[in-house]
């Protein structure tokens, strides 16, 4: 006997002795396919499929397949509910009218709540005016031999509906996602509309002309980000390579080459750890549009997302946890120094690394001797500020030790023309003017390398063939990215990305 079978539950023994008698009957308990007609949202919502002996006495058969999730057997006669990927249905299953064997055998011994079959029948409405489908044709299409964990609703003596054995364990949920997507059907709800928020972003691009491209994953030099890389090694090429942190330094070389739009949806790997926030594999969208500044971006970015609440809420408004967040362009642009002055009480402008470590001091902000002076202001914008940015906001003009990719600004003495979109606490989007001055941009590189020798593991490495790239010629150029996980979490009001990410990391299971 195997390990496997001597840790069976005993649901799962009587489901293995299902499975062995459906085999003995002859009756193929794993089929090829079934010829699917209908979804159980399409039959509720064509009231001309609903026979009626008087008005309409002909209505076309319809097929649906899906998994029993409740039963009522009444001798001869049965109800069960159908759930399928629109939702569920309630079929009305007869001896008469699928077979003796079929239904006495098959039906009502050998089925369990999460078997799947296939339904062909009519449709018409019961006396208490529920959508049902009269079953002709009754066919075993999976037999489960795990049950799946059905919550029960009952009343308590007060009449109020109670959920007892809910699937509600978070770290299960995220382990085991197959599962919630059956007993929770919300959250398929959950998925489809992050799906449409990336149909709405690419088709809002795609309507201006910009082209999707796809752009490495393994990267001999990580760039376009400040953050710790995965390592891997190719066997064949000897040699080790990234998993890209952002594919922005690719997409930059596309407009060098010659396009005057690109994006990707890409997904990036940051070897960090793990929060309601972050995960290490994540998806984001980045943007490049040659001969536009970050002023332009601010425009494009907030009617691009203010067009997805649209889409997805019929609104501009969206419910996120207490909040009504209101997407409706445009949103307040507010520079870095004086959203940390207001907070705080210090203007950090112009500071130095040794004044700006005395206000980090005074402020209790931990930071270390690897710190520059962008990190410490980072440090501080993010427990002073960040948190309390619930509307969209365009925090704007960055210190240039933050931002080593970024156009200086050109007004503005230390700082660069570079913009974050706040909401709801946190960053979801970051975006630049450009740097294309290739001298510049080489200097900015070495001193992130510097900073890397220092003891900072998320400064950028210099990428001789990216700098080669720009010294080719690149335009004026606007670029963001856009943290669609982070996104969604807004957009499906849910509190952690785990809720949004189908698969999150997790640790190992332990045994």
């Amino acid at each position: 006997m195997s390990n496997q079978e001597i840790s069976l539950s005993e649901q799962e023994s009587i489901r293995r002795e299902k499975l062995a008698q459906l085999n003995e009957l002859g009756v193929n308990p794993y089929p090829y396919s079934f010829d699917v007609t209908h979804s159980s949202k399409s039959v509720k919502e064509n009231p001309a499929l609903i026979r009626d002996e008087e008005s309409n006495p002909e209505t076309e058969t319809v097929a649906v397949a899906g998994r029993v999730m409740t039963r009522r057997i009444m001798g001869k006669a049965a109800f069960f509910n159908l759930q399928d990927a629109e939702g569920t249905i309630q079929i009305y299953i007869r001896r008469d009218d699928v077979g003796v064997e079929n239904y006495n055998t098959v039906f009502k011994k050998l089925v369990d709540i999460g078997d799947i079959v296939g339904i062909k029948g009519f449709v018409f409405k019961t006396r208490t005016g529920e959508t049902t489908i009269h079953a002709e044709e009754f066919e075993f299409l999976t037999k489960t031999i795990r049950p799946i964990p059905i919550p029960k609703e009952v009343e308590n003596e007060d009449g109020e509906k109670v959920v007892h054995d809910a699937f509600a364990d978070k770290e299960l949920r995220y382990r085991q996602r197959y599962v919630d997507l059956i007993v929770n059907p919300q959250v398929r709800d959950t998925f489809r509309k992050r799906t449409r928020l990336v149909q709405t972003m690419r088709n809002f691009m795609n309507d201006r002309g910009y082209l999707e491209v796809e752009t490495p994953i393994l990267q001999p030099v990580y760039g376009g980000a400040s953050a710790r890389p995965f390592v891997t090694h190719h066997n064949t090429l000897d040699m080790d390579l990234y998993l890209r942190i952002a594919n922005e330094l690719y997409l930059k070389r596309l407009i060098v080459g010659g396009f005057d739009g690109v994006y990707e949806f890409s997904k990036d790997f940051r070897n960090e750890g793990l929060s309601r926030f972050h995960n290490p594999e994540f998806t984001q969208v980045e943007l490049y549009v040659a001969y536009k500044d970050y002023n332009w971006m601010m425009e494009f970015t907030e009617k691009m997302i203010e067009q997805v609440a649209m889409d997805l809420h019929g609104s501009t408004k969206v419910t996120v946890g207490e909040h009504e967040i209101d997407f409706k362009a445009p949103w307040p642009r507010v520079p870095m120094f004086e959203a940390i002055e207001k907070e705080t009480g210090h203007d950090l402008y112009g500071k130095s690394l040794e004044e700006l470590q005395a206000v980090a001091k005074e402020l209790h902000i931990e930071i270390d001797e690897s710190f520059g002076s962008g990190k410490i202001i980072d440090e501080i914008f993010g427990e002073f500020v960040e948190p309390k940015l619930i509307q969209p906001t365009f925090i704007t003009d960055y210190p240039v030790e933050m931002s080593p990719l970024t156009k200086k600004h050109r007004s503005k003495e230390g700082l660069v023309e570079r913009f974050e979109c706040i909401c709801n606490g946190k960053e979801i989007a970051n975006a630049y003017s450009e740097l294309n001055d290739p001298i510049d941009q080489r200097e900015r590189l070495e001193e992130q390398a510097k900073l890397r020798a220092g003891g900072d593991d998320e400064a950028m490495a210099v990428d001789e063939d990216f700098l080669r790239a720009i010294e080719y010629g690149m335009p004026p150029t606007a670029g963001i990215g856009i943290g669609i996980d982070r996104l969604s979490m807004i957009m499906t009001n849910s509190e952690s990305i785990r809720d949004v990410l189908f698969f999150p990391q997790m640790k190992p299971e332990k045994d």
